[in-house]
């Protein structure tokens, strides 16, 4: 009850100065070949608007998505934001080209003094945002919903290091985990924020973030796993085997999420789920997830919070995934892939002579690589118990160790060939980086600079 009260009189003393956030709750409906949007709800969510007061521009050209919010009657620009969606990956999927689906969605931005149209954008064939969406809105109209979202329990303030506009805000979000597992959430909460803040460039910058914590009382323990015919309705709808992929762990209950996370100041979501299994997701903008309780559940917590935090790409390309890349080679947005080997994105980074593209034991490694992916497929085909597989990825971690620690450029920023999900034509900064592989090596040189580039845009040094 005193966090609560705490929470309230930090509202309170905010609100004076502070605007309060708007959410745009809407549907986004379509097929692989046609999205339609239409308009749910708008809620003025009980806390001030946590993000900075004076960096409301997005410069960082970061998402598939963007919206933007200006003055109706001038045109001004006031807030814009890049982001991802469940919709932009699902419509790339086999399931897209037979059914139309529709998945629900939001922008949050700071309530505006009066009315505004927002834009929402998306990359077209050329990689270029442009608009798909427009409708007013005005923060005026009794039909705005003003009530307070149900409770999601008392927050839990896990490293306070200023006033949310200075500072980025993560919210820790348990799912799965009964009233008498909230004690373990924030053991499996804690022990997650400080394996982020080891990695650099978090380590560096962890007086730039607060990281609190919510948890909405389940009445099972876990979450749903349909593959298993588990099948469970978790306060905030986590799930393994999105898009068909068993280890993939997603919440499709927006609404629900959005809800809980009311609660508390923040920019970006991990939603903690309490579970054995390896799992995890990652959507820039919107949410990250892992399992609380797998062996390599802090890998996966760092690798999937760089893609919700910074847009970071995946690097390896030798797994399986839900969804389709493409035969285009376009540049990517993201900051950690690049389609132009001679002129990558990170050019004031590379290592002095290093040649470009730069050769690496590339045939080595997807011997290697391609071998344990069938391994891979027979533990799992033979339902085969849990530890059998972290024993099949420490083995695959040591070998991958072995072949990139002792390339010719190993620990050198160069252009090296395979990322992306593809084995040719995208290129990533170094031999080894979280998002190439399970090893223990921390984010490429790329990846640094971009989540850098991100804290900046919430919590820039003064």
């Amino acid at each position: 009850m005193r966090l609560v009260l705490l929470l309230f009189a930090f509202a309170a003393a905010l609100l004076a100065s502070t605007p309060r956030t708007l959410r745009v709750d809407y549907f986004h409906t379509g097929s692989a070949t046609q999205e339609v949007f239409s308009l749910d709800r708008v809620v003025r969510e009980p806390l001030p608007w946590p993000g900075p007061r004076d960096r409301g521009i997005d410069d960082t050209n970061l998402g598939k998505y963007a919206f933007e919010v200006a003055e109706a009657a001038t045109g001004r620009l006031l807030y814009s934001r890049g982001f991802c969606s469940i919709y932009g990956e699902w419509e790339t999927t086999d399931e897209a080209k037979a059914l139309t689906r529709t998945f629900s969605e939001s922008l949050r931005f700071p309530e505006p003094g009066g009315p505004v149209k927002v834009t929402l954008k998306k990359r077209d064939a050329a990689n270029a945002f442009k608009p798909i969406w427009t409708f007013t809105l005005d923060p005026s109209d009794p039909a705005l919903d003003r009530a307070l979202p149900p409770s999601a329990g008392a927050l839990i303030p896990l490293q306070r290091s200023g006033e949310p506009p200075e500072k980025v805000d993560l919210l820790i979000l348990g799912d799965g985990y009964t009233a008498g597992e909230r004690a373990k959430f924030e053991g499996d909460a804690r022990r997650m924020m400080e394996t982020l803040f080891a990695q650099q460039p978090f380590k560096d910058h962890r007086s730039d973030f607060n990281v609190w914590g919510l948890c909405p009382s389940a009445e099972a323990s876990g979450i749903a796993r349909p593959s298993t015919g588990l099948h469970r309705r978790s306060p905030l709808g986590s799930t393994y085997d999105a898009f068909g992929s068993e280890r993939y762990v997603l919440t499709f209950e927006n609404r629900a999420l959005r809800d809980a996370a009311a609660w508390a100041p923040y920019e970006f979501m991990e939603i903690l789920v309490n579970g054995q299994t390896y799992g995890g997701g990652g959507i820039f903008g919107l949410y990250a997830t892992v399992a609380s309780d797998n062996a390599f559940s802090p890998y996966i917590f760092v690798h999937e919070f760089g893609h919700h935090f910074a847009g970071l790409a995946d690097e390896y390309y030798t797994s399986d995934v839900a969804y389709e890349t493409g035969k285009a080679r376009l540049e990517p947005w993201e900051p950690n892939a690049t389609a132009d080997p001679r002129n990558p994105k990170w050019k004031h980074l590379l290592t002095p002579g290093i040649p470009l593209p730069t050769p690496w034991r590339k045939e080595a490694f997807e011997r290697h690589s391609y071998a344990m992916k069938e391994l891979r497929k027979q533990i799992r085909a033979e339902n085969r118990p849990e530890s059998e597989m972290e024993a099949h990825f420490r083995r695959e971690q040591a070998e991958d160790s072995r072949l990139l620690g002792s390339d010719t450029h190993s620990g050198q920023v160069g252009a090296f060939e395979g990322a992306n999900y593809e084995a040719a034509g995208y290129y990533r900064s170094q031999t080894d980086c979280i998002m190439f592989t399970r090893d223990e090596v921390g984010f490429c040189a790329a990846c640094r600079a971009g989540i850098e580039r991100v804290i900046r845009l919430y919590a820039p040094r003064r």
